[in-house]
């Protein structure tokens, strides 16, 4: 069978062959994943938000290894919130961040009692073990791990040094950091959630703008695929937007496409792809999982997340504990989700996912995934041309 067409402005700004971005997800877009998508003529991303330095540089190179096809790396810009504390004091973007020095001793003994005490009470509540993690950070992943501006400084110097050609903030403006990108060559990408923050990602600088639906799975916003894209693509034009949430095959791309963008920006498909570094219970459980399975909460991250649902989640959201903002309700849910994982109660842990769940039945290669995508998509598009003639007067 010969190869499809389907080319866009987006493949000669990125230098690919199709118009299908993976989404930068932490956790699941790691090395193999990323040259699998790009070897098949997508662009593959890193997603590289709790990644230190040396961990960015070594899945940088094993990319490499595998692919000499372009591809692109995903970190977080987050606006961090404070959290208020006794008079005087607190946990704040000032205080995390600019180094090993910078960060309080006891951090996490100057996080609220009420958060701390149910978290300890969940862990009762599922009869997990008395475990915590070890060297737990604020970021809730990795130690050194640690939101906040020299954290990000670390990641984006590393990835000038490296000569990555494509970076993409999953949250956040990446304004501050474009001219030394574009200086480099390098494109960037940025994903949002609303037609405000478009306009400031655009106004900032930034080649491709993400266009991401409350579908999505992971951190996400409130307005649908299909209302958002075309007023992304109205406000931000001629700049090309991608479209993201609620894509999961070949007719989503088309759609995506009718509706202005010119590709997609693709997570939840690819998570449960051969390739993808995700352990097998939580692929089963988004392939086991239909369109209304998902939720959107703020439990793991302090951010909204579509995930999963499970009981966990359940659990927090009745209580009506309050969140702490990002990145401190990671460190509080960490201790939980740590123990779950030891416990053999993986199915507690964070899970992202969109409403596509309900689509998907199988572990596939990425590669036919990407295909099969691309595929159905040019083939829908030559069919509307007979089927659905345009009409002129």
């Amino acid at each position: 069978m010969a190869k499809p067409t389907l080319r866009t402005k987006l493949c000669d700004i990125l230098g690919i062959e199709y118009p299908v971005v993976l989404a930068g997800m932490g956790g699941v877009a790691r090395h193999r994943l990323v040259a699998a998508v790009s070897d098949a003529g997508g662009l593959g991303i890193i997603g590289a938000a709790t990644m230190g330095p040396d961990e960015l540089r070594d899945e940088i190179r094993k990319v490499r290894e595998l692919t000499d096809k372009p591809f692109g790396v995903d970190i977080l810009l987050p606006t961090m919130g404070s959290i208020p504390q006794t008079p005087g004091t607190a946990i704040g973007p000032d205080r995390i961040g600019e180094g090993e020095g910078d960060i309080p001793k006891n951090w996490r003994d100057m996080l609220p009692a009420t958060q701390r005490e149910f978290a300890a009470d969940l862990r009762r509540k599922f009869d997990l073990p008395d475990e915590q993690p070890e060297y737990p950070t604020p970021s809730g992943r990795r130690e050194g791990a640690v939101f906040g501006p020299g954290f990000t400084r670390s990641q984006i110097d590393t990835i000038l040094a490296e000569k990555v050609p494509v970076f993409a903030s999953g949250l956040g403006n990446p304004a501050p950091y474009v001219e030394e990108f574009h200086a480099a060559g390098v494109k960037v990408i940025a994903l949002v959630g609303n037609v405000k923050n478009a306009r400031r990602v655009a106004e900032g600088g930034t080649d491709v703008v993400v266009a991401q639906g409350a579908e999505a799975g992971g951190h996400t916003g409130r307005v649908g695929t299909m209302a958002l894209v075309p007023q992304v693509v109205d406000a931000v034009a001629p700049r090309p937007v991608l479209a993201a949430g609620g894509i999961g095959d070949g007719r989503g791309l088309a759609a995506a496409l009718c509706l202005g963008a010119v590709g997609a920006w693709v997570g939840t498909a690819f998570v449960v792809s051969k390739e993808a570094a995700w352990d097998d219970i939580l692929k089963q459980r988004i392939l086991d999982a239909t369109e209304e399975d998902t939720r959107v909460t703020r439990i793991y991250s302090g951010k909204p997340m579509r995930n999963i649902n499970n009981p966990l989640i359940e659990a927090w959201e009745e209580a009506g504990v309050p969140t702490l903002p990002f990145p401190f309700q990671g460190a509080v849910i960490q201790e939980v989700t740590f123990a779950a994982q030891k416990g053999g109660r993986k199915e507690l842990g964070m899970n992202p996912a969109g409403q596509i769940s309900g689509m998907l039945n199988e572990q596939r290669p990425a590669r036919e995934i990407l295909h099969q995508m691309v595929e159905q998509a040019a083939e829908i598009i030559q069919r509307l041309r007979v089927d659905v003639p345009a009409v002129t007067s």
